[in-house]
């Protein structure tokens, strides 16, 4: 009967589907193999039907074990999340809040939704992170940190809630004395134009966009780890690149930078990219940071255009 079915069952299955063989998922289980072997038999015997074909070197998942192997997942994150709440509930402030950050996100609305936690929580110290890319999101799944500030929509993951919260403008600009800069008085920019110049683009300290770039354009390319370092550069003329409005709007106000002429990177050379607050499912959250949380939320979203 199904009803007979335990979760120790489900997490083994689960276990021996994503380590390969009974022997890896014992260990990481940290027990003996007859006892996985024997857990999964019984789970078969329940369901009636094989999960695995054990007819090879190593057991394979068999198509019915395949299609409800999401299904166990889906199971042992739900009781994961319960549990999480319920820890939650019982538990007591943070002694600290730690926080990886989007480098595409505004850190002045990071420091006020601090700030109004801090008045509220002020034994409650706090660990910060300004993270490109995949840095974020793989600090949650690596628990280095309890929340993230997500932007865009190039990493996901089923351990990972995401909440959105506002939007962020990215727009591609050159310095004032760059030849890309020049040629805005004349012809729109193509394709061909970009990939004739440098450009400045952020690096991925994670594996997470191993193989992948992102909004690279030209086959000259200057890359580097931060955001400030991007910005300097492209101050300085050495090349193109995408730059958060948020940190250009002087620049441009003042004429030291200007927007690309190209219908190639958006319409007035900006893109729009959703920014999201970031936890584990199965992570409860604090006090403080839930204070941070509403606090971040509260704030006015930055302009966009």
């Amino acid at each position: 009967m199904l009803d007979a079915l335990t979760l120790d069952q489900i997490r083994t299955f689960v276990t021996v589907a994503e380590s390969g063989s009974f022997r890896s998922g014992a260990v990481r289980l940290s027990r003996v193999q007859s006892a996985v072997s024997h857990a999964i038999a019984n789970l078969e015997a329940e369901l009636g039907i094989t999960l695995f074909d054990r007819s090879g070197h190593r057991p394979a998942l068999t198509a019915e074990g395949k299609a409800l192997l999401a299904n166990a997942r889906d199971i042992l994150l739900r009781v994961d999340a319960m549990r999480a709440r319920a820890r939650g509930l019982g538990e007591g402030v943070e002694r600290e809040l730690s926080l990886v950050v989007d480098t595409l996100y505004p850190i002045d609305e990071i420091g006020a939704a601090l700030r109004q936690m801090r008045a509220e929580y002020p034994s409650v110290s706090v660990r910060l992170a300004v993270e490109p890319l995949g840095g974020p999101i793989a600090a949650l799944i690596e628990k280095r940190s309890t929340l993230a500030i997500v932007v865009g929509e190039n990493f996901r993951d089923p351990r990972i809630v995401q909440e959105a919260l506002s939007s962020v403008a990215q727009v591609a600009v050159v310095a004032a004395q760059h030849p890309l800069a020049v040629q805005l008085q004349g012809e729109s920019i193509g394709l061909p134009d970009l990939a004739d110049h440098l450009q400045i683009v952020l690096t991925d300290p994670t594996p997470l966009s191993e193989g992948r770039d992102f909004g690279v354009l030209s086959t000259q390319t200057c890359r580097v780890g931060n955001q400030e370092t991007k910005h300097a550069l492209i101050l300085a003329g050495l090349g193109w690149g995408r730059l958060p409005l948020w940190l250009v709007e002087r620049d441009l106000r003042e004429g030291l930078l200007v927007r690309l002429d190209t219908k190639a990177l958006g319409r007035r050379s900006q893109v729009t990219s959703e920014a999201y607050l970031a936890h584990r499912l199965d992570e409860p959250l604090g006090p403080a940071a839930q204070a941070f949380r509403r606090a971040l939320i509260r704030i006015p979203a930055a302009p966009t255009s």
